[in-house]
């Protein structure tokens, strides 16, 4: 019976959604996984049919668990420990807000002359 004993943390960490145990942990601290809209410690025991709503940093789920999974596989196999029913417009709200971020990178050609535009440049002005 002591199997059927399954923390928060150790369960969202199996199925996937956080890359670590100890930032399911973290997020669980910081009020970022609810139960029935209030947060969950970590160590919080999880039961079949119980849904949670869990934020991470690429969206916002609402779980719903169909079975408990006590160590960590691989993708394919995780999804069936969980049914994922976010809602589609949250979903697509936060991939378009991703993309709309600047990356940094300069377009070619714009900005600085390079340096065979510097000799040209130097050539043209006679220094």
């Amino acid at each position: 019976m002591e199997k059927e004993k399954l923390r928060i943390d150790k369960y969202l960490w199996s199925i996937r959604l956080f890359k670590t145990r100890s930032i399911a942990a973290e997020a669980c601290e910081k009020g970022k996984v609810k139960y029935n809209g209030a947060a969950v410690k970590a160590s919080k025991q999880v039961h079949i049919d119980e849904e949670y709503e869990v934020k991470t940093e690429a969206k916002k789920w609402l779980i719903k668990v169909t079975a408990l999974l006590h160590s960590r596989v691989q993708f394919s196999e995780a999804i069936n420990f969980y049914i994922d029913i976010s809602p589609e417009e949250v979903e697509d709200k936060l991939q378009y807000q991703g993309a709309a971020f600047h990356t940094g990178k300069r377009l070619s050609k714009v900005g600085r002359p390079t340096k065979k535009e510097k000799r040209d440049l130097d050539g043209f002005m006679g220094d």
